[in-house]
């Protein structure tokens, strides 16, 4: 902590004892600062609205042409009246006086160069262009004549400047030009945090399910037209056994047919002339279906007789039939002129809903909307369930998206048995086939449907003109509950007749209908017209008959009945039923039965029995139930009639518990006379209160769904009570307590169900739509008179009770304000208060009280709604209480609203704010901040389980206050502000701090994200000026006049306390996030920078804020943050990758695929070291807390707008007094900067190139993006780095920040539009950013003249600008950077050349970077740029020479590194250079332009070699070769030497060849020891490339640089950084972890044998502790990888084929990785050489024989490989011990071929010959490339009995090896005992000792060989003893049996040698009398070799 705060000098205590500061009082501030009168205040302040909160009256939206709302002329019951006042009353709305804030950037597309990259053809290489190996010298000029080439333009106005300050105004006006104003534009948040926004709740709306439309066309086949036919459709439930919708009839007959039935219908309303219904489906099913029935005009006969001329007679045979039709069209007219009333069931459809849909359904995937749930139909609000059972059927589910279908249904004849609803069911279960078809349209609803009509028949908007046939809307019934609360007036009731059961009755009653009146009285002309009618006829009917059911006297009715509802029912309202039976011969008999509507009042629905009268109705029958009257009754007075009825009503409860609350609720308001009659009881008026409060309580009983739907008048009704002082029987009720209780417990019961639906706060749905658009302050006007009770507002209820709250904090209020009672003395400011609250229309009454006995006062006291809430709130206890604070949201918002009305209600002019809210209610609130606060803390200490609970509450606590700053005195809002974070502080022992962290950013964040937020925090008063004068303007800030104390400019970016105190929110919120970057936890870290992100986000896209003079002192009131930024700079993670792979000098000459996302040479060299041990890493402790990449931009993005805003002059004069160390940061984090917002289109363009690959792409896609292989490999890729990197953060699957898009937009299906759009945005990002750290690095610079360490602070900044270059920039960015970087080297070049020679390296190597570029703009900034290098670095030859070095090495780097160099563009910019020098006319008269000649043509001849290894791109071996001749080439220019040798190390290290890689830095670090052994003469420095031979003799090569060719002193020469102590170091450094990651551990012991003594020397111990570290881990892995460790493969190749050029006839030893198989490297030549000469001319030779060219095609080429392997002679045996060893420094090969003398390769053990080849190469293996020449072969060949001597020491061997191993492996020693001794293979040596060791040879040349045979066996037996022996120590006991058998065949095959093995030859055993040496002897053959190399 120490060593981070130290800079800034922040002063931060630690968390716990922070004390929040004492807030400015912001209305007391305002005040006076009004009164001082400054003018610009005043306009600043003058945006500060006294009130945002408005209130608003909004129109409800009405779907249909007028409200649905009962007839006129009724007087109404009251709760009916509330209900319909409630249902079109507009909406009461709170709003928010916003100014709307964004607005929209115009873009240019920025250039890159990643975009003009040229994809050219690779021609194939041509061989014989290589393969001269002629030494060639380099520095000759070239063939290519540059002086032909035309040159760039030149950038003007290079030299013609008067001075630095007017190139600096210069530069500094282009950078200003074209600048965009709005950074967060560009870089908008990725998921607008869901904390800072409440949701606006959606408007109440009728509740509609998922809506389909269904047409009807024709009936087919029953085109016999004989009669009128008429049709019902309904949907049914077959899962629910329901029907979910009403009836819908319609008929499609031709105006002859209805012609039949004229006589019937009076008149035909249009209304009944639809044929298209809209159906609704709330829970969409597979089990739900469209039945239709259809019937037809009641006739003689059974259903199906009146059926068979429709199943017998066919439209085909017309002419047969002609007479039939015309009979039965006949036959059907008499019917219908006697009958037409009347009809009979005929026949009837069905149709799955589902089916219907599904197969027109469009599964095309590219929709994928209509899959996924998000088609239209979800906007239609659907029920608001999340019970499983819905969610799942809402997935499957989804009537949308399908297209029109027209379908042909069949049609099944109606059995009369079978008519009810249940046996419908069971047939829908078990679908039959029968005998018509029916055609229907099934559609999504469209957006609009012009002439549709409502349930109630009222026209939908929009209003059809031409369409006379309406559509109609079908009324569901769901078949689920649904919670949605009543909006519209609807009061309709179906009746259902069910079954009549005459069976009994001996009468002739056989054709029964049922005729159905709704009656206001007994009088036959009081039937009502409110039945709605049927198809073509009225819309309204006083009567109805059911279908008659031929002959049955037990009919089934499957009719339903519609009636509308009168909104005022009575008692004579009833039904009245009268049955008859139809004689089809003209005459008819009636009896009859009723029903009356009200029971007790309350409507009659459900399922009832009548019994039937046979008398006439008697007088008054209507009064009673149908079971009274004494008549005459049909069966003694059984119940014969079964009907059900159904209500869908608004205003009908239907439910006791409401039914009785609303009834006595509205008996308070009323004149009622009491007793009042609810339900079946009576109640008078003394057990009024007592049964009122019961209802109250008992409301919380009632079902779910009857609460939901009349939420609102229940809500509306206990606010009224809680208000309203009730006078019951003289006394005085107060319900408020009672009331309000029951709120809470609606309140919990809503949230507690699983039902409703929730918002991501918690808030349930219903309940925050019904505060938002319903609720207003209750209506008290009501006068309620009372007995002049004292006090009467708290009669019932004392602030007594307050004490159990707990809190202490009442107990010190004043007496007036604890006890209302006793009111406090007013001053006549209170008077005019109280006068200006007269005007609120509430209930007055007055308050009389002696005050001191003397005086008599009288008080208006005004029941406000919103103290009375506080002070229940307050009061609350137990259960209710605890819910009080667990929804606290709604009483909240419920304060807020009735606030917000209070308040719209004063005067505001007369009120100040401060006087708006009593002191009491102050207290209240004060109170409940802090009690909910506690709450908080309570769940967090003792219910962790409840943390999201506790995040809910404290949001909602913070929305309240931020609604208060809207409404209160805002210092009284900080004051709570203040308390609430004191009061989260005293949690810290027992809480987790980085959650109590999040809770207060949670807070902040949505304080601060007040409208008015800026005003709030005082941001116009600058912090640097005296509290007298609030506002420095810019002006003065801008005058050079005005002068600067330094300490109070370092204090601006200080977060003191004076700050914290004065810009209160900003102050809390900057101190969270200070203290939460030093947490460990990554959340808490996340959460407090996006929260101050999205805050400046907020500030820069608000117009308000657009003017620059504004921003500038927005930007000064986060100047702290920037001293926050620059001490967290250890925690941001601006690489994306570890700092792993080391050496790379990363710039963008690399494979752009791996471009590590910051150059980190530079990263080194900022933290002062050019090798990479990165300082921060020294901070290891304190790693842990490293922010996310993308937290680490967002946090970046802060520190950037901050610098782009803040005042210029303030920002330099603050550099200027920097101390270095934290200058030095400051560049740090500009480094950082621009790593993180380097523009990376690479994975854009290959995002492109995949979408244009249709539906497999998106699959691979989502591989990439979400796993797999692919996934690991695009990030391998991405983040170039080796597989370490990897683990770096393992709890992230993937790094975002890697990713171009930002995570909003991780949809993976993007346009290309799209995709281009977020490219141009992240280009214009990357150049805005990288403009704003030039602008900043340019003040620095600019202020240095002043400053005394200008050489530090200018290599800093040089430092900065060339990372910027290694990054992708745009074009603009490019050239003012350049621009830049010309005026330091006009300002400061001697500085730069003396003392930062490796910066102007590095400078140089970028600059010829960009001279190849092949953007003209970018290439031509580069040229004027080097050439100004030159020109400027002339004035001193030293410094003139190294800059010609740099140049050439950094050209022959780029080109050995860049695999898309383009030459042509750079030898354009040597042109362009040229001409620079040529137009210089200063400079004609010096050598200077002929030293640029000179230089250039040098350059081009480098360039030359390129050309050829672009060629060879495609073959590694070719390449490397080429680079090793190039690099052979500069043994006299070492530093050229030294770039190839690591551009050679770069390609290998490319292709995994760590050990390759390695060597040739260990040859660069050799040469580099010579060069220093000539410089000086030290102990501990190697002794020039000899002290190597022990890494690998090949390094002798390096001595080749000898004095005589090199004077180490010459200017120029040896210069670079690695011709140092350091950079040899650092060179062997690499080469050590190269050995190690290539597994060469041993190596890496020997190279440190060479650097340890230099480190010695340096005394550097940390070195030397992570060297000793190293060689711990390189030596601990020899130990534990032992034989595992794999070591190369060698192979060897030859080519043959004058096609080949010199490569003909050539062999070579190819190096292959560990286990490379003969195939796999095959495979590989033979596709890489059949490209080059096509598979006809390449052929592979299979065998290892010798080839004979004559026998090979002239017209092809041909190659042969064979596996060799090391060999060694026996002395060298006796040094090569270990497995790396005889795998290290190898120069000979062998391979053996078998041969018979007869010419087969195999042959029988006596005749098998074996030829073995000695291969020498040029070099040892390892070297710098992965192939060497064969230089020497030798033959010789083995007899038949030589080879089974190797045969038998071979396997000896490996028996020794298996015994003898310290870890036995009893699996190997078993296979290799078996191969010796067990039955199945002992032919193996057995027939090898019978062959050749039966006989003693008659050759006495074969003794000797005879002899070692036989000493082989002997020894072969004893191994096999041993091993026998060894195995049966090994053994598990369930392989005894196996052991014996093994020791069985060992004994034979030992017994079976014996007599072979016991026989010598005696001639051998005689004495020697001289030795004999042997032709071949090894140690001879050996120094042949040698001789014949050194001749060579």
């Amino acid at each position: 902590m120490s060593e981070k705060r130290s800079f800034t000098g922040t002063s931060m205590e630690p968390f716990h004892s922070t004390k929040t500061v004492e807030p400015v009082d912001l209305d007391e501030f305002l005040m006076s600062q009004l009164r001082s009168g400054d003018a610009e205040l005043m306009q600043e302040l003058g945006e500060f609205p006294d009130d945002d909160l408005g209130v608003e009256l909004m129109e409800r939206e009405c779907r249909t042409l007028r409200p649905s709302v009962p007839e006129e002329g009724v007087e109404l019951d009251p709760h009916v009246r509330d209900c319909v006042q409630s249902y079109t009353q507009p909406w009461l709305v709170v709003s928010r006086r916003s100014i709307p804030r964004h607005h929209f950037l115009s873009l240019l597309r920025a250039e890159f160069e990643i975009f003009r990259l040229n994809i050219q053809k690779e021609k194939s290489p041509s061989l014989a262009e290589l393969c001269d190996d002629t030494a060639r010298t380099t520095l000759t000029s070239s063939d290519f004549n540059l002086r032909a080439l035309q040159p760039d333009r030149r950038v003007e106005n290079l030299l013609r400047f008067s001075s630095p300050e007017e190139l600096d105004r210069f530069n500094l006006e282009a950078r200003s030009s074209n600048r965009y104003g709005e950074l967060f534009g560009l870089y908008p948040p990725t998921d607008e945090d869901a904390v800072a926004i409440r949701p606006i709740p959606d408007c109440p709306k009728e509740h509609f399910g998922q809506r389909i439309l269904v047409k009807c066309f024709s009936f087919y086949r029953f085109d016999i037209e004989i009669e009128p036919l008429f049709a019902t459709m309904a949907l049914y439930d077959l899962k629910e056994k329901k029907k979910i919708s009403e009836n819908f009839h319609f008929d499609i007959n031709t105006d002859q047919m209805k012609g039949f039935l004229r006589a019937h219908t009076p008149h035909t309303d249009a209304s009944t002339l639809a044929r298209s219904a809209i159906f609704s489906i709330s829970y969409p099913s597979p089990d739900i279906y469209l039945v239709i029935k259809i019937e037809k005009v009641l006739q003689q006969g059974e259903i199906g007789d009146c059926a068979e001329p429709y199943m017998v007679l066919k439209e085909s045979d017309a002419a047969k039939n002609r007479e039939k039709l015309e009979k039965l069209k006949n036959q059907a007219e008499g019917f219908c002129q006697r009958l037409g009333r009347y009809r009979m069931p005929f026949a009837f459809a069905t149709v799955n809903i589902m089916s219907a849909i599904n197969s027109t359904l469009e599964r095309d995937t590219s929709d994928t909307d209509s899959i996924n749930g998000k088609g239209t139909m979800e906007k239609k609000g659907l029920p608001r369930r999340n019970s499983d059972r819905f969610s799942m059927m809402e997935d499957n589910y989804i009537l949308s998206g399908f297209k029109p279908a027209l379908t042909v249904y069949c049609v099944c004849r109606q059995e009369g048995e079978r008519l009810s609803d249940e046996d419908l069911f069971k047939f829908l279960a078990d679908i039959k086939r029968s005998s018509g078809y029916l055609k229907l349209e099934v559609s999504p609803v469209p957006e609009t449907v012009p002439g549709c009509l409502s349930p109630e028949l009222i026209p939908v908007k929009p209003v059809s003109e031409k369409n006379p046939r309406p559509v109609k809307e079908v009324l569901e019934f769901p078949s689920s509950e649904v919670y949605v609360p009543h909006n519209i007036y609807r009061n309709l009731l179906y009746v259902y007749p069910l079954r009549l059961n005459l069976t009994n009755r001996l009468t002739s009653a056989r054709n029964i209908t049922v005729k159905i009146q709704f009656m206001s009285g007994e009088d036959p002309s009081c039937a009502m017209p409110v039945i709605f009618g049927k198809s073509s006829g009225p819309e309204f009917l006083r009567e109805v008959y059911t279908p008659v059911t031929y002959h049955n006297r037990s009919p089934d009715f499957y009719d339903e009945i519609k009636i509308c509802l009168p909104a005022r029912l009575t008692e004579k309202h009833h039904l009245l039923l009268t049955f008859y039976h139809i004689s089809c011969q003209q005459k008819q008999n009636q009896t009859g039965s009723w029903l009356p509507m009200l029971n007790n009042d309350r409507l009659q629905t459900g399922q009832q029995c009548l019994p039937i009268i046979l008398d006439k109705l008697p007088v008054n029958y209507s009064l009673h139930s149908p079971e009274v009257p004494p008549a005459k009754w049909m069966e003694n007075h059984k119940g014969l009639f079964n009907l059900e009825l159904q209500a869908v009503s608004s205003v009908q409860t239907q439910d006791s518990h409401l039914e009785r609350f609303f009834t006595l609720c509205h008996a308070l308001e009323g004149k009622t006379m009491f007793p009042i009659r609810v339900g079946d009881e009576k109640i008078s008026e003394n057990m009024f209160e007592h049964e009122l409060k019961l209802s109250i309580i008992s409301l919380s009983s009632s079902g779910l769904e009857p609460l939901v739907l009349f939420l609102h008048q229940v809500l509306d009704k206990l606010f009224r009570l809680i208000m309203q002082p009730m006078v019951i029987a003289g006394q005085t009720a107060n319900l408020a307590q009672i009331a309000f209780e029951s709120v809470v417990s609606v309140v919990n019961s809503l949230h507690n169900s699983q039902e409703l639906a929730k918002d991501h706060q918690g808030r349930n749905c219903l309940l925050a739509t019904y505060l938002y658009f319903v609720f207003r302050l209750p209506d008290t006007q009501h006068e309620i008179h009372t007995t002049g009770t004292v006090g009467l507002r708290y009669s019932t209820l004392t602030r007594a009770t307050a004490t159990t709250v707990g809190f202490m904090l009442l107990q010190s209020r004043i007496r007036s304000s604890s006890n209302p009672d006793i009111p406090a003395p007013q001053s006549p400011d209170d008077t005019e208060v109280t006068n200006i609250l007269g005007k609120v229309h509430t209930h007055k009454c007055n308050v009389i009280r002696g005050l001191d006995k003397i005086h008599e006062f009288e008080f208006k006291f005004e029941l406000l709604f919103h103290e009375e809430l506080a002070l229940q709130m307050v009061v609350s206890t137990g259960v209710c209480r605890e819910y009080v604070y667990k929804y606290a949201w709604f009483f909240f918002e419920l304060l807020v609203k009735s606030m917000s009305q209070h308040v719209s209600q004063l005067d505001k002019k007369a009120v100040p704010r401060r006087n708006r809210f009593s002191d009491r209610f102050k207290d209240d609130i004060t109170t409940i901040v802090n009690v909910v606060t506690a709450e908080i803390g309570n769940i967090l200490v003792k219910q962790q389980k409840e943390l999201e609970q506790a995040e809910k509450v404290n949001i909602s606590l913070a929305f309240f206050l931020y609604d208060l700053m809207s409404l209160m005195d805002r210092g009284f809002v900080f004051q709570l502000v203040k308390n609430y974070c004191n009061q989260v502080l005293q949690l810290k022992p027992s809480v987790n701090i980085s959650t109590l962290i999040s809770m207060r950013l949670e807070f902040l964040r949505v304080l601060c994200s007040h409208e008015h937020y800026l005003n709030l925090s005082l941001f116009f008063s600058s912090p640097a000026s005296a509290p007298a004068s609030p506002s420095l303007s810019t002006s003065s800030q801008n005058s050079s006049s005005c002068s600067f104390q330094d300490n109070k400019i370092a204090a601006m970016f200080d977060l003191s306390q004076d700050f914290k105190q004065r810009h209160y929110l900003t102050g809390l919120l900057l101190t969270e996030l200070s203290t939460a970057l030093d947490m460990e936890s990554e959340g808490v870290q996340q959460k407090a920078i996006s929260a101050t992100y999205s805050l400046l986000c907020a500030h820069d896209l608000d117009q308000r804020c657009s003017r620059p003079e504004v921003k500038a002192k927005i930007a000064a009131l986060y100047l702290p943050l920037v001293g926050i930024i620059i001490d967290s700079i250890n925690y941001l993670d601006f690489t994306g990758t570890a700092l792993h792979n080391k050496g790379k000098s990363g710039g963008p000459e690399e494979d752009p695929d791996s471009i590590t996302p910051i150059n980190q040479s530079v990263a080194m060299a900022i933290a002062g070291n050019p090798f990479n041990t990165l300082a921060r890493n020294a901070l290891a402790g304190k790693t842990t807390n490293m922010l996310t990449a993308e937290t680490s931009r967002n946090l970046l993005m802060c520190f950037l707008w901050i610098i782009k805003n803040a005042d210029q002059n303030l920002v330099q004069r603050w550099t200027v007094d920097m101390p270095s160390s934290q200058l030095n940061r400051l560049l740090e984090l500009l480094t950082i900067c621009i790593s993180c917002f380097e523009y990376r289109v690479k994975t854009l363009q290959s995002l492109t190139q995949a979408l244009q690959k249709s539906q497999q792409a998106k699959a691979r896609l989502e591989e990439a993006l979400l796993g797999g292989i692919g996934a690991r490999g695009q990030m391998m890729k991405r983040v170039g780095g080796n597989d370490r990197t990897l683990g770096q953060r393992e709890n992230l699957r993937w790094r975002k920040d890697l990713t171009q898009w930002r995570q909003t937009n991780d949809r993976q299906d993007k346009s290309k539009a799209e995709l281009d759009q977020e490219a141009i945005i992240s280009g214009n990002l990357a150049t805005e950013t990288n403009l704003i750290v030039l602008d900043l690095l340019e003040m620095i610079v600019q202020a240095v003249p002043l400053a005394d360490c200008k050489d530090n602070v200018v290599g800093g900044v040089l430092r900065v600008l060339l990372h910027s270059l290694t990054c992708n920039q745009s074009s603009t960015f490019l050239s003012h950077c350049f621009s830049t970087l010309r005026a330091l080297i006009v300002k400061f070049g001697e500085l730069l050349f003396e003392e930062e020679a490796e910066q102007c390296a590095d400078l140089c190597q970028k600059v010829l970077h960009y001279c190849s570029s092949c953007v003209d703009g970018n290439r031509s900034q580069a040229c004027a740029t080097l050439y100004l290098i030159m020109r400027y670095s002339y004035s001193s030859a030293s410094n003139f020479s190294r800059v010609k070095m740099q140049v050439t090495m950094s050209l022959a780097s780029l080109v050995g590194k860049s695999s898309d160099i383009h030459e042509e563009h750079l030898r354009r910019s040597f042109r362009t250079i040229l001409a620079y020098a040529e137009e210089d006319t200063e400079m004609q008269s010096t050598q200077l332009p002929s030293q640029v000649d000179e230089l250039l043509r040098n350059l081009n001849s480098i360039l030359s070699d390129t050309v050829k290894m672009k060629e060879f791109q495609k073959d590694p071996e070719m390449l490397m070769d080429l680079m090793y001749r190039i690099a052979k080439g500069y043994q006299t220019s070492p530093d050229l030497r030294l770039t190839w040798l690591q551009n050679m190390a770069e390609k290998h290290s490319s292709r995994k060849c760590f050990t390759e890689s390695a060597m040739c830095l260990v040859h660069a670090a050799a040469l580099v020891a010579e060069y220093l052994s000539m410089l000086e003469d030290h102990k501990y420095l190697p002794v020039g490339s000899v002290t190597f031979q022990n890494i690998s003799p090949n390094v002798l090569e390096e001595s080749a640089v000898s004095d005589d060719i090199l004077s180490p002193d010459e200017d120029g020469v040896c210069s670079g950084r690695y011709f140092t102590e350091n950079g040899l170091v650092g060179l062997l450094e690499q080469a050590a972890e190269l050995f190690s990651n290539g597994g060469l551990y041993e190596a890496v012991n020997e190279v440190y044998k060479v650097i340890v003594p230099i480190l010695e020397a340096h005394r550097d111990f940390r070195k030397l502790t992570s060297t000793h570290d190293k060689l711990q881990r390189a030596f601990e892995n020899i130990i534990q990888k032992g034989h595992k460790r794999m070591f190369g493969t060698y192979f060897r190749v030859g080519f043959y084929g004058s096609k080949f050029g010199d490569l003909d006839e050539q062999e070579f030893i190819y190096k292959e990785p560990g286990i490379t198989h003969l195939p796999e490297i095959s495979h590989r030549l033979e596709n890489f050489y059949s490209q080059c000469f096509g598979d006809e001319v390449l052929e592979m030779i299979k065998d290892s024989t010798p080839v004979d060219r004559k026998k090979l095609n002239p017209n092809k080429v041909y190659i042969q490989i064979t596996f060799v392997e090391p060999f060694f002679d026996d002395y060298e045996m006796k040094d090569r011990l270990t497995n790396f060893e005889k795998n290290f420094n190898l120069r000979r090969f062998m391979y053996t071929t078998p041969f018979t003398k007869s010419g087969r390769p195999r042959g029988e053990l006596n005749e098998q010959y074996k030829r073995k080849t000695i291969l020498t190469t040029m070099h040892a293996f390892p070297y710098i490339k992965t192939r060497i020449n064969v230089i020497q072969k030798e033959e010789f060949d083995l007899t038949p009995i030589e080879v089974a001597i190797e045969d038998m020491q071979k396997k000896t061997r490996e028996l020794a090896e298996a015994t003898h191993r310290e870890k036995p492996d009893a699996v190997m020693l078993q296979m290799v005992l078996q191969g010796s001794v067990t039955a199945t293979v002992n032919q193996g040596p057995l027939e090898v000792a019978q062959v050749f060791l039966n006989e003693i040879p008659a050759d006495p040349k074969l003794f000797r060989h005879h002899n070692k045979l036989r000493l082989c066996f002997k020894e072969f037996i004893l191994r096999c003893g041993e091993a026998v022996e060894k195995n049966k120590q090994l053994i598990t006991p369930d392989q005894k049996e196996y052991q014996q058998e093994m020791k069985k065949n060992y004994n034979k095959l030992r017994e079976n040698l014996r007599p072979m093995l016991e026989r010598k030859i005696p001639e051998l055993y005689k004495p020697i009398i001289k030795p004999r040496i042997e032709n071949r002897d090894s140690f001879k053959r050996h120094s042949l070799r040698r001789t014949q190399d050194e001749n060579s």
